[in-house]
């Protein structure tokens, strides 16, 4: 029997030993924390549990293929509800917008900005419909190997015009501004720029309209001890708090890992869901090759990190949406000032996560789970302390929430902590603190991104954010389906 090792339990190296575990292959998961997840990881305290993140899950399907392919059903092991509104979109002046796949209720929400987008909206939802068929179904789940493979799909890109950004296909179709902030926010969720990421990534509107927003009961961790339970039902084997310190090689291959506590094992092919620039500077460092490759990463542009505060509070909070979006008074000059001059701005965007709202179980009764993200430079930008700045950041950020939905939110905390960048790259190895590995810019997507398959070992493979097609739970599951493909082949 073929046996594969592969490093790190996030959604990525979860989705693809599942695939590899039910297609024969013995597959072990080496973890270096004390729980699987990766960025989907989760705290209790107080009573209340916190998900680490990510809490968006579209696709749903892209998930259950994983339980399908045994045999098995999703639905017996984790639960996922419908989020409605998708999200709440909030600006300073109050005006809110409620963003959902009911079109009755898009269109009335579209129109109250300005009733002549309505009709620009629906073009945009033509061309998010042809980026979506052309980047995700036929794309998302290919590796990009050679450039042979890039210039294959290069018509269907040019077609759609993937050298623009995300921000300018949406303001060719609608003109109010807060519209083009609402329909072209979504990249930050995977770590890009509107301003600078390929059109292509247009396609996460359809993702949504046609699949949906859901949250798992119990929170992202319960579909990350589902997805467990799914691997090591079909026989794969787990192991936590044990980091993979070296991928042994002799000559052109990977022959097994060694770990921190002196375990080793050898394997036929090795898989890395562990942050590409740890992997090849760190856990390759003896492979010249792999040395070649970690200086051309090094000079990549990285995406940037994220200040997440959580807290829990006394009181229920009926009136405030499960996912809300708190603009700031600046869209294009902040993340300018995030992405290009690694500056810590005054002001923020927030992303506001309400979990309470649809699963009361995630708090003691009568209280509220909540976590509050701002986007920051990566450490390689803004090079600071992170604790002494953390308590001076936590509190502006949750003045603004309290300003603007919880006017007494200080006297009603009950339990609260922060995950700064220096945390990212503490626990995650995440190069310069970076919340999704590279950044999604045309340029460093498909084969310019990092190959699902090593050029120069054949038998070592990459899954997650850092590979093709990116970040968020769609793109690293799609990311497991074609390396898998590819060390099935083998």
């Amino acid at each position: 029997m073929k046996t594969a090792i592969v490093i790190g339990a996030g959604f990525g190296g979860l989705a693809l030993a599942i695939r590899l575990q039910s297609a024969g292959v013995q597959t072990t998961i080496v973890e270096s924390r004390d729980k699987p997840g990766g960025r989907g990881y989760y705290w209790e305290k107080d009573g209340f549990i916190f998900d680490a993140g990510p809490t968006v899950i579209t696709d749903p399907d892209c998930l259950r293929e994983l339980w399908a392919l045994s045999g098995h059903d999703m639905a017996k092991d984790v639960t996922l509800d419908p989020v409605t509104p998708f999200y709440r979109l909030n600006w300073p002046d109050g005006t809110n917008f409620d963003y959902t796949n009911d079109e009755a209720v898009l269109n009335a929400e579209i129109a109250k900005l300005n009733p002549d987008d309505v009709a620009g909206y629906a073009k945009f939802l033509e061309y998010s419909a042809g980026v979506f068929r052309e980047g995700y179904e036929k794309l998302g789940h290919v590796a990009f190997l050679d450039f042979a493979s890039m210039i294959k799909a290069a018509p269907a890109l040019a077609k759609y015009q993937a050298w623009r950004s995300v921000y300018s296909i949406v303001s060719s179709y609608v003109k109010s501004e807060k519209l083009r902030e609402a329909l072209s926010f979504h990249t930050l969720l995977v770590g890009g720029n509107p301003f600078t990421t390929s059109a292509i990534y247009a396609l996460i509107h359809k993702l949504e309209k046609d699949g949906g927003v859901w949250f798992a009961r119990g929170g992202t961790n319960r579909l990350v001890a589902a997805m467990v339970t799914q691997f090591e039902r079909i026989g794969g084997v787990l192991r936590l708090n044990d980091p993979v310190v070296q991928i042994e090689t002799l000559g052109d291959r990977a022959t097994g890992v060694v770990t921190k506590s002196g375990w080793s094992s050898p394997a036929d092919m090795v898989a890395a869901n562990s942050d590409i620039m740890h992997t090849y500077r760190d856990l390759l460092s003896t492979s010249r090759s792999a040395q070649r490759t970690k200086v051309r990463l090094e000079k990549k542009s990285y995406s940037p990190s994220l200040f997440v505060t959580h807290f829990g509070i006394k009181g229920t909070w009926p009136g405030i949406p499960h996912h809300m979006i708190l603009f700031g008074p600046r869209y294009k000059g902040l993340l300018t000032d995030i992405y290009d001059h690694g500056v810590l701005a005054e002001d923020f965007s927030l992303y506001l996560h309400h979990p309470t709202v649809t699963d009361p179980a995630l708090a003691p009764e009568g209280m509220s789970t909540f976590y509050v993200l701002a986007p920051v430079p990566h450490m390689g930008k803004f090079p600071v302390n992170w604790d002494e700045i953390t308590p001076i950041l936590e509190k502006r950020i949750l003045d603004e929430v309290g300003r603007r939905l919880i006017p007494d939110i200080h006297e009603r905390i009950v339990t609260k902590f922060s995950y700064a960048p220096s945390d990212f790259a503490t626990d995650l190895n995440a190069h310069l603190g970076s919340a999704f590995s590279l950044e999604p810019t045309l340029v460093q997507s498909a084969w310019f991104r990092v190959h699902n398959r090593d050029d120069h070992i054949p038998n070592l493979y990459f899954v997650g954010a850092g590979t093709h097609p990116g970040a968020g739970i769609p793109g690293v599951v799609g990311s497991a389906k074609a390396t898998a493909k590819l060390m099935l082949e083998q």
